[in-house]
Protein backbone atom coordinates (compact mmCIF):
# COMPACT_ATOMS: atom_id res chain seq x y z
CA UNK A 1 0.00 0.00 0.00
CA UNK A 2 3.06 2.27 -0.19
CA UNK A 3 2.05 3.62 -3.73
CA UNK A 4 -1.07 4.92 -2.11
CA UNK A 5 0.69 6.89 0.04
CA UNK A 6 2.69 8.03 -2.60
CA UNK A 7 0.18 9.14 -5.32
CA UNK A 8 -1.49 11.12 -2.16
CA UNK A 9 1.63 12.73 -1.80
CA UNK A 10 1.57 13.67 -5.31
CA UNK A 11 -1.95 15.36 -5.47
CA UNK A 12 -1.16 17.00 -2.51
CA UNK A 13 1.78 18.52 -4.29
CA UNK A 14 -0.28 19.31 -7.39
CA UNK A 15 -2.68 21.11 -5.07
CA UNK A 16 -0.65 23.44 -3.43
CA UNK A 17 1.30 23.89 -6.04
CA UNK A 18 -1.75 25.71 -8.25
CA UNK A 19 -2.40 27.60 -5.48
CA UNK A 20 0.87 28.73 -4.48
CA UNK A 21 0.59 29.75 -8.62
CA UNK A 22 -2.13 32.09 -7.43
CA UNK A 23 0.18 33.47 -4.77
CA UNK A 24 2.84 34.50 -7.07
CA UNK A 25 0.56 36.47 -9.64
CA UNK A 26 0.03 39.35 -7.06
CA UNK A 27 3.45 38.84 -5.94
CA UNK A 28 4.94 39.47 -9.12
CA UNK A 29 7.74 36.61 -8.34
CA UNK A 30 8.16 33.57 -11.28
CA UNK A 31 5.83 30.92 -9.77
CA UNK A 32 8.57 28.36 -10.35
CA UNK A 33 11.02 30.07 -7.27
CA UNK A 34 8.00 28.88 -4.65
CA UNK A 35 7.69 25.19 -6.43
CA UNK A 36 11.11 24.80 -5.41
CA UNK A 37 10.30 26.60 -1.66
CA UNK A 38 7.15 23.76 -1.35
CA UNK A 39 10.29 20.76 -2.26
CA UNK A 40 12.49 22.51 0.69
CA UNK A 41 9.39 22.52 3.17
CA UNK A 42 8.32 19.03 2.77
CA UNK A 43 12.27 17.80 2.76
CA UNK A 44 12.86 19.70 6.14
CA UNK A 45 9.06 18.27 7.37
CA UNK A 46 10.34 14.79 6.32
CA UNK A 47 13.94 14.91 8.60
CA UNK A 48 12.00 16.48 11.43
CA UNK A 49 9.95 13.60 11.08
CA UNK A 50 12.87 11.46 11.60
CA UNK A 51 12.71 10.31 7.32
CA UNK A 52 16.00 11.87 6.74
CA UNK A 53 17.63 13.28 3.93
CA UNK A 54 16.04 12.86 0.19
CA UNK A 55 19.23 12.09 -1.54
CA UNK A 56 18.15 9.76 -4.18
CA UNK A 57 20.15 11.08 -7.26
CA UNK A 58 19.34 8.07 -9.26
CA UNK A 59 15.47 8.72 -8.86
CA UNK A 60 15.62 12.36 -8.89
CA UNK A 61 17.39 12.14 -12.66
CA UNK A 62 14.96 9.67 -13.56
CA UNK A 63 11.84 11.58 -12.93
CA UNK A 64 13.20 15.01 -13.72
CA UNK A 65 14.79 13.92 -17.47
CA UNK A 66 11.29 12.50 -18.13
CA UNK A 67 9.28 15.57 -17.03
CA UNK A 68 12.27 17.77 -18.86
CA UNK A 69 11.81 15.79 -22.46
CA UNK A 70 8.10 17.24 -22.19
CA UNK A 71 9.18 20.90 -21.31
CA UNK A 72 11.47 21.02 -24.07
CA UNK A 73 9.24 19.57 -27.12
CA UNK A 74 6.40 21.76 -25.73
CA UNK A 75 9.22 24.78 -26.25
CA UNK A 76 9.62 23.56 -29.82
CA UNK A 77 5.93 22.98 -30.41
CA UNK A 78 4.94 26.67 -29.09
CA UNK A 79 8.09 28.60 -30.83
CA UNK A 80 6.05 29.92 -34.18
CA UNK A 81 9.13 29.78 -36.48
CA UNK A 82 7.32 32.01 -39.01
CA UNK A 83 7.85 35.08 -36.15
CA UNK A 84 11.69 33.81 -35.61
CA UNK A 85 12.57 33.29 -38.71
CA UNK A 86 14.32 37.01 -39.33
CA UNK A 87 16.25 36.02 -35.83
CA UNK A 88 16.51 32.31 -36.04
CA UNK A 89 20.14 32.46 -37.21
CA UNK A 90 20.98 34.72 -33.98
CA UNK A 91 18.99 32.67 -31.56
CA UNK A 92 21.02 28.87 -32.90
CA UNK A 93 24.27 31.26 -32.88
CA UNK A 94 23.54 31.90 -29.12
CA UNK A 95 22.08 28.14 -28.48
CA UNK A 96 25.36 26.31 -29.68
CA UNK A 97 28.29 29.02 -29.86
CA UNK A 98 26.68 30.96 -26.97
CA UNK A 99 26.28 28.44 -24.62
CA UNK A 100 29.49 26.68 -25.77
CA UNK A 101 31.61 30.35 -25.00
CA UNK A 102 29.67 30.52 -22.05
CA UNK A 103 30.42 27.28 -20.33
CA UNK A 104 34.19 27.90 -21.25
CA UNK A 105 34.78 31.39 -19.68
CA UNK A 106 32.61 30.00 -16.66
CA UNK A 107 34.95 27.12 -16.25
CA UNK A 108 38.31 28.88 -16.41
CA UNK A 109 36.93 31.10 -13.82
CA UNK A 110 35.68 28.65 -11.75
CA UNK A 111 39.30 27.04 -12.00
CA UNK A 112 41.31 29.77 -10.78
CA UNK A 113 38.54 30.84 -8.22
CA UNK A 114 39.13 27.32 -6.51
CA UNK A 115 42.79 28.15 -6.25
CA UNK A 116 42.00 31.44 -4.35
CA UNK A 117 38.95 30.56 -1.83
CA UNK A 118 40.75 29.32 1.24
CA UNK A 119 37.47 27.11 2.17
CA UNK A 120 36.97 25.73 -1.56
CA UNK A 121 38.76 22.69 -2.61
CA UNK A 122 40.76 23.30 -5.63
CA UNK A 123 39.25 22.19 -9.09
CA UNK A 124 41.00 20.40 -11.91
CA UNK A 125 39.61 21.53 -15.22
CA UNK A 126 37.20 18.77 -16.20
CA UNK A 127 35.59 19.46 -12.90
CA UNK A 128 36.00 23.35 -13.36
CA UNK A 129 34.28 22.87 -16.73
CA UNK A 130 31.66 20.44 -15.52
CA UNK A 131 30.14 23.78 -13.35
CA UNK A 132 30.72 26.05 -16.56
CA UNK A 133 28.80 23.16 -18.86
CA UNK A 134 26.05 22.49 -16.13
CA UNK A 135 24.83 25.88 -15.45
CA UNK A 136 25.31 27.27 -19.38
CA UNK A 137 21.80 27.24 -20.96
CA UNK A 138 18.98 29.46 -19.97
CA UNK A 139 15.93 28.30 -18.88
CA UNK A 140 12.85 27.63 -21.36
CA UNK A 141 10.57 27.41 -18.59
CA UNK A 142 11.21 30.37 -16.63
CA UNK A 143 11.83 32.50 -20.04
CA UNK A 144 8.43 31.52 -21.88
CA UNK A 145 6.65 32.02 -18.10
CA UNK A 146 7.72 35.39 -17.65
CA UNK A 147 7.44 36.37 -21.43
CA UNK A 148 3.78 35.48 -21.09
CA UNK A 149 2.16 36.27 -17.88
CA UNK A 150 4.16 39.74 -18.06
CA UNK A 151 3.21 39.85 -21.70
CA UNK A 152 6.44 41.10 -22.36
CA UNK A 153 6.22 42.16 -26.38
CA UNK A 154 10.12 43.45 -26.83
CA UNK A 155 11.82 44.93 -29.95
CA UNK A 156 13.28 43.80 -32.52
CA UNK A 157 12.45 40.41 -32.74
CA UNK A 158 13.95 39.76 -29.02
CA UNK A 159 10.84 37.72 -27.87
CA UNK A 160 11.41 35.76 -30.58
CA UNK A 161 15.14 35.03 -30.11
CA UNK A 162 14.90 34.29 -26.52
CA UNK A 163 12.21 32.16 -27.03
CA UNK A 164 13.51 30.20 -29.79
CA UNK A 165 17.43 30.58 -27.77
CA UNK A 166 16.38 29.29 -24.24
CA UNK A 167 14.41 26.80 -25.83
CA UNK A 168 17.41 24.54 -28.09
CA UNK A 169 19.98 25.44 -26.08
CA UNK A 170 19.70 22.70 -23.39
CA UNK A 171 21.06 20.09 -25.59
CA UNK A 172 24.69 22.02 -25.96
CA UNK A 173 24.39 22.16 -22.58
CA UNK A 174 23.52 18.61 -21.93
CA UNK A 175 25.93 17.48 -24.53
CA UNK A 176 28.92 19.57 -22.54
CA UNK A 177 27.70 18.16 -19.03
CA UNK A 178 27.69 14.47 -20.45
CA UNK A 179 31.29 14.89 -22.12
CA UNK A 180 32.79 16.41 -19.10
CA UNK A 181 30.55 13.87 -16.74
CA UNK A 182 32.80 10.86 -18.68
CA UNK A 183 36.27 12.75 -18.54
CA UNK A 184 35.40 12.88 -14.74
CA UNK A 185 33.94 9.28 -14.27
CA UNK A 186 37.17 8.15 -16.13
CA UNK A 187 39.98 9.94 -14.14
CA UNK A 188 37.60 8.56 -11.18
CA UNK A 189 37.63 4.67 -11.95
CA UNK A 190 33.69 4.22 -12.40
CA UNK A 191 33.02 1.48 -13.67
CA UNK A 192 32.34 0.92 -17.01
CA UNK A 193 33.85 4.08 -17.94
CA UNK A 194 36.79 4.91 -20.30
CA UNK A 195 39.18 7.38 -20.84
CA UNK A 196 38.72 9.85 -23.57
CA UNK A 197 41.18 11.95 -25.84
CA UNK A 198 40.24 14.68 -27.62
CA UNK A 199 39.61 12.42 -30.75
CA UNK A 200 37.02 11.20 -28.66
CA UNK A 201 35.34 14.09 -27.41
CA UNK A 202 35.02 15.93 -30.15
CA UNK A 203 33.44 12.93 -32.14
CA UNK A 204 30.83 12.66 -29.49
CA UNK A 205 29.77 16.17 -29.80
CA UNK A 206 29.34 15.48 -33.63
CA UNK A 207 27.41 12.41 -32.54
CA UNK A 208 25.05 13.78 -30.20
CA UNK A 209 24.39 17.00 -32.62
CA UNK A 210 23.98 15.02 -35.94
CA UNK A 211 22.09 11.76 -34.63
CA UNK A 212 19.78 14.04 -32.29
CA UNK A 213 19.20 16.18 -35.52
CA UNK A 214 18.59 13.54 -37.89
CA UNK A 215 15.61 11.63 -35.66
CA UNK A 216 14.28 14.70 -34.70
CA UNK A 217 13.88 15.77 -38.55
CA UNK A 218 12.73 11.96 -39.59
CA UNK A 219 10.18 11.80 -36.21
CA UNK A 220 9.43 15.16 -37.02
CA UNK A 221 8.14 14.77 -40.88
CA UNK A 222 6.82 11.00 -39.92
CA UNK A 223 4.53 12.44 -37.21
CA UNK A 224 3.11 15.20 -39.49
CA UNK A 225 2.75 12.70 -42.57
CA UNK A 226 0.47 10.33 -40.33
CA UNK A 227 -1.33 13.63 -38.50
CA UNK A 228 -2.41 14.97 -42.24
CA UNK A 229 -3.00 11.26 -43.94
CA UNK A 230 -4.56 9.23 -41.14
CA UNK A 231 -7.95 9.84 -38.48
CA UNK A 232 -7.90 8.28 -34.95
CA UNK A 233 -10.86 6.37 -34.13
CA UNK A 234 -10.87 7.65 -30.72
CA UNK A 235 -11.15 11.02 -28.90
CA UNK A 236 -7.81 12.83 -29.06
CA UNK A 237 -5.99 10.00 -31.01
CA UNK A 238 -4.04 12.59 -32.48
CA UNK A 239 -2.95 14.55 -29.35
CA UNK A 240 -1.90 10.85 -27.90
CA UNK A 241 -0.13 9.88 -30.65
CA UNK A 242 1.84 13.10 -30.49
CA UNK A 243 2.82 12.21 -27.01
CA UNK A 244 3.98 8.94 -28.39
CA UNK A 245 5.99 10.53 -31.23
CA UNK A 246 7.79 12.99 -28.45
CA UNK A 247 8.77 9.89 -26.02
CA UNK A 248 10.18 7.85 -28.73
CA UNK A 249 12.25 10.81 -30.75
CA UNK A 250 13.85 11.67 -27.10
CA UNK A 251 14.33 7.73 -26.35
CA UNK A 252 15.52 6.31 -29.67
CA UNK A 253 18.76 8.38 -30.20
CA UNK A 254 19.46 8.45 -26.48
CA UNK A 255 19.59 4.64 -26.74
CA UNK A 256 20.88 4.09 -30.04
CA UNK A 257 24.36 3.26 -29.14
CA UNK A 258 23.48 0.84 -26.30
CA UNK A 259 20.95 -0.60 -28.98
CA UNK A 260 23.93 -1.26 -31.76
CA UNK A 261 26.65 -1.74 -29.21
CA UNK A 262 28.50 1.33 -31.04
CA UNK A 263 28.58 4.13 -28.33
CA UNK A 264 29.70 6.62 -31.55
CA UNK A 265 25.94 6.10 -32.44
CA UNK A 266 24.06 7.75 -29.69
CA UNK A 267 22.51 11.24 -30.50
CA UNK A 268 21.06 13.90 -28.30
CA UNK A 269 17.70 12.76 -27.50
CA UNK A 270 16.80 16.87 -26.19
CA UNK A 271 17.91 17.95 -29.26
CA UNK A 272 15.81 15.58 -31.06
CA UNK A 273 12.80 16.14 -29.16
CA UNK A 274 13.25 19.85 -29.48
CA UNK A 275 13.54 19.69 -33.44
CA UNK A 276 10.65 17.15 -33.55
CA UNK A 277 8.59 19.98 -31.16
CA UNK A 278 9.20 22.28 -33.31
CA UNK A 279 8.64 20.93 -36.74
CA UNK A 280 4.94 19.06 -35.48
CA UNK A 281 3.71 22.80 -33.86
CA UNK A 282 4.54 24.87 -36.90
CA UNK A 283 2.80 22.33 -39.24
CA UNK A 284 -1.14 22.36 -39.88
CA UNK A 285 -2.51 19.22 -37.47
CA UNK A 286 -5.79 18.40 -37.22
CA UNK A 287 -7.09 19.01 -34.04
CA UNK A 288 -4.03 20.95 -33.03
CA UNK A 289 -5.88 23.27 -30.56
CA UNK A 290 -6.38 20.25 -27.98
CA UNK A 291 -2.90 19.01 -28.25
CA UNK A 292 -1.80 22.65 -27.49
CA UNK A 293 -4.26 22.03 -24.27
CA UNK A 294 -3.30 18.99 -23.30
CA UNK A 295 0.47 19.77 -23.34
CA UNK A 296 -0.36 23.31 -21.88
CA UNK A 297 -1.45 21.43 -19.00
CA UNK A 298 1.23 18.35 -18.86
CA UNK A 299 4.46 20.93 -19.41
CA UNK A 300 2.77 22.90 -15.93
CA UNK A 301 2.23 19.60 -14.46
CA UNK A 302 6.17 18.39 -15.70
CA UNK A 303 7.75 21.89 -13.92
CA UNK A 304 5.53 21.13 -10.79
CA UNK A 305 7.46 18.40 -10.53
CA UNK A 306 10.83 19.41 -11.59
CA UNK A 307 11.07 22.21 -8.73
CA UNK A 308 9.34 20.37 -6.49
CA UNK A 309 11.94 17.06 -6.06
CA UNK A 310 14.60 19.85 -6.49
CA UNK A 311 13.80 21.46 -3.54
CA UNK A 312 13.25 18.04 -2.28
CA UNK A 313 16.50 17.22 -2.48
CA UNK A 314 18.30 20.60 -1.36
CA UNK A 315 19.15 20.43 2.03
CA UNK A 316 18.65 24.13 3.59
CA UNK A 317 21.53 23.90 5.91
CA UNK A 318 23.98 22.26 3.00
CA UNK A 319 23.16 25.79 0.86
CA UNK A 320 24.17 28.18 3.33
CA UNK A 321 28.02 26.56 3.80
CA UNK A 322 30.66 28.92 3.13
CA UNK A 323 31.97 26.38 0.55
CA UNK A 324 28.83 26.11 -1.04
CA UNK A 325 26.93 29.93 -0.74
CA UNK A 326 30.64 32.05 -1.59
CA UNK A 327 31.17 30.00 -4.65
CA UNK A 328 27.99 30.08 -6.11
CA UNK A 329 27.09 33.65 -5.52
CA UNK A 330 30.60 34.55 -6.68
CA UNK A 331 30.05 32.43 -9.78
CA UNK A 332 26.17 33.85 -10.32
CA UNK A 333 27.77 37.34 -10.39
CA UNK A 334 30.67 36.77 -13.03
CA UNK A 335 28.00 34.77 -15.01
CA UNK A 336 25.37 37.84 -14.63
CA UNK A 337 27.57 40.45 -15.11
CA UNK A 338 30.93 39.66 -17.45
CA UNK A 339 30.64 35.70 -19.45
CA UNK A 340 26.94 36.00 -20.59
CA UNK A 341 27.43 39.80 -21.37
CA UNK A 342 30.75 38.75 -22.96
CA UNK A 343 29.20 35.78 -25.08
CA UNK A 344 26.15 37.20 -26.16
CA UNK A 345 28.33 40.87 -27.19
CA UNK A 346 30.90 38.53 -28.92
CA UNK A 347 27.97 36.95 -31.22
CA UNK A 348 25.49 39.69 -31.31
CA UNK A 349 27.79 42.48 -32.56
CA UNK A 350 28.50 40.78 -35.65
CA UNK A 351 24.82 41.77 -36.80
CA UNK A 352 25.10 44.90 -35.84
CA UNK A 353 22.37 44.55 -32.93
CA UNK A 354 21.89 47.68 -30.90
CA UNK A 355 23.32 47.81 -27.30
CA UNK A 356 19.55 48.02 -25.90
CA UNK A 357 18.56 44.71 -27.11
CA UNK A 358 22.21 43.26 -26.06
CA UNK A 359 21.77 44.92 -22.60
CA UNK A 360 18.52 42.66 -22.38
CA UNK A 361 19.37 39.49 -23.58
CA UNK A 362 22.41 39.05 -21.71
CA UNK A 363 20.03 39.74 -18.27
CA UNK A 364 17.16 37.38 -19.59
CA UNK A 365 20.09 34.73 -19.15
CA UNK A 366 17.91 33.11 -16.44
CA UNK A 367 19.27 29.60 -14.92
CA UNK A 368 16.66 27.29 -14.44
CA UNK A 369 15.48 23.67 -14.00
CA UNK A 370 17.56 21.94 -16.42
CA UNK A 371 20.71 23.06 -15.04
CA UNK A 372 19.91 21.65 -11.62
CA UNK A 373 18.75 18.29 -13.85
CA UNK A 374 22.05 18.11 -15.29
CA UNK A 375 23.98 18.55 -12.13
CA UNK A 376 21.55 15.47 -10.94
CA UNK A 377 22.71 13.83 -14.04
CA UNK A 378 26.22 14.05 -13.67
CA UNK A 379 25.89 13.21 -9.74
CA UNK A 380 23.97 10.13 -10.66
CA UNK A 381 26.17 8.98 -13.46
CA UNK A 382 29.43 9.51 -11.05
CA UNK A 383 27.86 7.88 -8.08
CA UNK A 384 27.71 10.64 -5.68
CA UNK A 385 25.24 10.56 -2.82
CA UNK A 386 27.67 12.48 -0.71
CA UNK A 387 30.13 15.52 -1.58
CA UNK A 388 33.71 13.75 -2.04
CA UNK A 389 32.31 10.52 -3.30
CA UNK A 390 33.53 11.69 -6.80
CA UNK A 391 33.40 15.07 -6.75
CA UNK A 392 35.75 17.53 -4.53
CA UNK A 393 32.64 20.16 -3.75
CA UNK A 394 28.91 19.60 -3.92
CA UNK A 395 27.99 20.15 -7.79
CA UNK A 396 23.95 20.06 -6.68
CA UNK A 397 24.16 22.48 -3.91
CA UNK A 398 25.79 25.31 -5.69
CA UNK A 399 24.25 24.95 -9.20
CA UNK A 400 20.79 25.14 -7.01
CA UNK A 401 21.98 28.22 -5.09
CA UNK A 402 23.13 29.68 -8.34
CA UNK A 403 19.55 28.95 -9.82
CA UNK A 404 17.69 30.19 -7.16
CA UNK A 405 19.31 33.62 -7.04
CA UNK A 406 18.97 33.62 -10.79
CA UNK A 407 15.17 33.22 -10.71
CA UNK A 408 14.71 35.45 -8.13
CA UNK A 409 17.00 37.89 -9.06
CA UNK A 410 16.66 37.90 -12.62
CA UNK A 411 13.49 37.07 -13.33
CA UNK A 412 11.70 39.13 -11.12
CA UNK A 413 13.93 42.21 -12.72
CA UNK A 414 13.78 41.43 -16.58
CA UNK A 415 10.32 43.49 -17.15
CA UNK A 416 11.93 46.56 -15.42
CA UNK A 417 15.37 46.23 -16.97
CA UNK A 418 13.44 45.98 -20.44
CA UNK A 419 11.73 49.19 -19.70
CA UNK A 420 14.13 50.98 -18.43
CA UNK A 421 16.27 49.64 -21.74
CA UNK A 422 13.64 51.02 -23.79
CA UNK A 423 13.05 47.73 -25.38
CA UNK A 424 9.20 47.41 -24.24
CA UNK A 425 6.99 47.00 -28.14
CA UNK A 426 3.61 48.72 -27.91
CA UNK A 427 2.71 47.47 -31.56
CA UNK A 428 2.47 43.86 -31.57
CA UNK A 429 1.18 41.16 -29.20
CA UNK A 430 3.86 38.52 -27.78
CA UNK A 431 1.31 36.08 -27.83
CA UNK A 432 2.10 36.17 -31.44
CA UNK A 433 5.91 34.57 -31.22
CA UNK A 434 4.18 31.06 -29.85
CA UNK A 435 2.39 28.88 -32.20
CA UNK A 436 -0.92 28.62 -30.20
CA UNK A 437 -1.62 32.28 -30.93
CA UNK A 438 -3.49 31.62 -33.77
CA UNK A 439 -5.51 28.93 -31.84
CA UNK A 440 -6.69 31.49 -28.91
CA UNK A 441 -7.59 33.93 -31.67
CA UNK A 442 -8.55 32.07 -34.25
CA UNK A 443 -12.33 31.98 -35.57
CA UNK A 444 -15.31 30.30 -33.76
CA UNK A 445 -18.34 29.57 -35.06
CA UNK A 446 -21.72 30.53 -32.83
CA UNK A 447 -25.29 28.74 -33.47
CA UNK A 448 -28.54 30.52 -33.72
CA UNK A 449 -31.61 28.81 -33.58
CA UNK A 450 -34.44 30.78 -34.87
CA UNK A 451 -38.24 30.73 -34.00
CA UNK A 452 -41.16 32.61 -34.87
CA UNK A 453 -40.75 35.14 -32.40
CA UNK A 454 -37.17 35.13 -33.03
CA UNK A 455 -36.27 38.81 -34.57
CA UNK A 456 -34.63 37.35 -37.55
CA UNK A 457 -37.71 34.96 -38.29
CA UNK A 458 -38.94 35.82 -42.03
CA UNK A 459 -36.19 38.15 -43.19
CA UNK A 460 -33.69 37.88 -45.89
CA UNK A 461 -30.40 37.55 -44.68
CA UNK A 462 -29.22 40.97 -46.22
CA UNK A 463 -31.67 42.39 -43.70
CA UNK A 464 -30.77 40.83 -40.36
CA UNK A 465 -28.51 43.54 -38.19
CA UNK A 466 -25.74 41.72 -36.77
CA UNK A 467 -22.37 42.85 -35.78
CA UNK A 468 -20.10 43.49 -38.84
CA UNK A 469 -18.19 40.92 -37.36
CA UNK A 470 -20.16 38.39 -37.97
CA UNK A 471 -20.73 36.21 -41.23
CA UNK A 472 -23.37 33.47 -41.74
CA UNK A 473 -21.84 30.84 -43.55
CA UNK A 474 -24.23 27.61 -43.02
CA UNK A 475 -28.20 27.36 -42.52
CA UNK A 476 -29.37 23.50 -41.65
CA UNK A 477 -33.25 23.12 -42.29
CA UNK A 478 -34.36 20.30 -41.64
CA UNK A 479 -31.81 17.63 -43.11
CA UNK A 480 -30.80 20.32 -45.98
CA UNK A 481 -27.50 22.06 -45.65
CA UNK A 482 -27.98 25.78 -47.16
CA UNK A 483 -24.70 28.12 -48.06
CA UNK A 484 -27.20 31.14 -47.62
CA UNK A 485 -26.96 34.01 -49.89
CA UNK A 486 -28.31 37.73 -49.14
CA UNK A 487 -31.65 36.95 -50.57
CA UNK A 488 -31.83 33.84 -48.71
CA UNK A 489 -34.91 34.25 -46.25
CA UNK A 490 -34.44 32.65 -42.70
CA UNK A 491 -37.78 30.63 -41.99
CA UNK A 492 -38.49 28.82 -38.34
CA UNK A 493 -37.08 26.06 -36.91
CA UNK A 494 -33.47 27.17 -39.12
CA UNK A 495 -30.29 26.88 -37.09
CA UNK A 496 -27.89 29.86 -38.87
CA UNK A 497 -24.00 28.64 -37.79
CA UNK A 498 -22.18 32.32 -37.34
CA UNK A 499 -18.57 32.86 -37.50
CA UNK A 500 -16.55 35.07 -35.28
CA UNK A 501 -13.17 36.23 -34.13
CA UNK A 502 -12.93 34.35 -31.21
CA UNK A 503 -12.35 36.16 -27.53
CA UNK A 504 -8.63 36.12 -27.10
CA UNK A 505 -8.04 37.70 -23.59
CA UNK A 506 -9.02 34.71 -21.69
CA UNK A 507 -6.80 35.14 -18.75
CA UNK A 508 -8.87 38.31 -17.21
CA UNK A 509 -11.93 36.02 -16.39
CA UNK A 510 -12.35 32.07 -14.89
CA UNK A 511 -15.40 30.86 -16.96
CA UNK A 512 -17.76 28.33 -15.03
CA UNK A 513 -21.15 26.34 -15.35
CA UNK A 514 -23.54 26.34 -12.83
CA UNK A 515 -26.50 24.16 -13.04
CA UNK A 516 -29.75 24.76 -11.36
CA UNK A 517 -31.15 21.70 -9.61
CA UNK A 518 -34.65 21.20 -7.75
CA UNK A 519 -33.42 22.81 -5.11
CA UNK A 520 -31.03 25.37 -5.91
CA UNK A 521 -31.52 28.84 -3.88
CA UNK A 522 -32.08 30.62 -7.83
CA UNK A 523 -34.58 28.57 -9.21
CA UNK A 524 -37.39 30.45 -10.03
CA UNK A 525 -35.82 34.36 -9.70
CA UNK A 526 -35.03 36.75 -11.55
CA UNK A 527 -31.29 37.71 -12.70
CA UNK A 528 -31.83 41.26 -10.70
CA UNK A 529 -32.75 40.09 -7.85
CA UNK A 530 -29.73 37.60 -7.28
CA UNK A 531 -26.72 38.72 -5.32
CA UNK A 532 -24.08 37.74 -6.87
CA UNK A 533 -20.56 38.20 -6.12
CA UNK A 534 -18.81 41.42 -6.73
CA UNK A 535 -17.16 40.61 -10.96
CA UNK A 536 -19.47 37.67 -11.63
CA UNK A 537 -21.96 37.64 -14.39
CA UNK A 538 -24.49 35.14 -16.33
CA UNK A 539 -23.56 35.49 -19.89
CA UNK A 540 -25.79 32.53 -21.43
CA UNK A 541 -28.48 30.29 -20.07
CA UNK A 542 -28.58 26.61 -21.55
CA UNK A 543 -32.38 25.59 -21.24
CA UNK A 544 -32.99 22.34 -22.97
CA UNK A 545 -32.82 23.21 -26.33
CA UNK A 546 -32.33 26.53 -26.67
CA UNK A 547 -29.79 29.07 -25.31
CA UNK A 548 -30.61 32.41 -24.15
CA UNK A 549 -28.69 35.59 -23.22
CA UNK A 550 -30.28 36.97 -20.53
CA UNK A 551 -31.27 40.23 -19.39
CA UNK A 552 -32.02 41.31 -16.11
CA UNK A 553 -35.42 40.34 -15.92
CA UNK A 554 -34.77 37.05 -17.16
CA UNK A 555 -36.47 34.08 -14.77
CA UNK A 556 -34.08 31.06 -13.77
CA UNK A 557 -35.37 27.76 -14.24
CA UNK A 558 -34.98 24.27 -12.87
CA UNK A 559 -32.68 22.09 -15.04
CA UNK A 560 -31.19 25.36 -16.57
CA UNK A 561 -27.64 25.82 -17.11
CA UNK A 562 -25.97 29.54 -16.27
CA UNK A 563 -22.85 30.14 -18.28
CA UNK A 564 -20.94 32.43 -15.94
CA UNK A 565 -17.35 34.43 -15.89
CA UNK A 566 -15.95 35.79 -13.04
CA UNK A 567 -13.51 38.88 -13.81
CA UNK A 568 -10.45 38.78 -11.80
CA UNK A 569 -9.33 42.27 -9.92
CA UNK A 570 -7.65 44.64 -11.88
CA UNK A 571 -4.68 46.08 -9.52
CA UNK A 572 -5.02 50.22 -10.22
CA UNK A 573 -2.61 52.04 -13.16
CA UNK A 574 -0.28 53.27 -11.16
CA UNK A 575 0.68 57.25 -12.31
CA UNK A 576 3.40 57.58 -14.96
CA UNK A 577 5.54 60.61 -13.69
CA UNK A 578 5.54 63.30 -16.43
Amino acid sequence: MEYVYLLMLVGLVIALCIFINRITDKLKVPSLLLFIGLGMVFGVAFRVAGLGNFTDYDLGNVVCSICLVFVIFYGGFGTNFKEARPVAGRALLLSFAGTALTAGIVGVFVYFLSSILPFFPSLGWAESMLIGSVISSTDAASVFNILRSRRLNLKYGTSSLLEMESGSNDPTSYMLTVVFTAVLAAQNGIAGATSMGAGEIVGMLFSQVGFGAIFGAAFGFLAILILKKFSFNMGQGGTIFILAIGLMTYALPSVLGELTGVSALAGNGYLAVYLCGIMIGNARIPQKRDCVRFFDALTNVAQMMIFFLLGLLATPEDLIKPAVLAPALLIFVFMTVIARPAAVTALLLPFRAKLNQIGVVSWAGLRGVASIVFAVYAMSELGVSEPGDALAYDLFSIVFVIVIVSIALQGSLLPLMSKKLHMLGDNDNVLRTFTDYQEESDVCFVKVRVGENHPWFGKKLREVVMPKEFLAVLIIRGEDTIVPGGDTVILGGDVIVTAAPEFENRDEFGMYEEYIGKNHPWAGKAVYELSLPRGTLIVMIKRKKETLVPNGSAVIQEEDVLAMIKLKEREPASAEPA
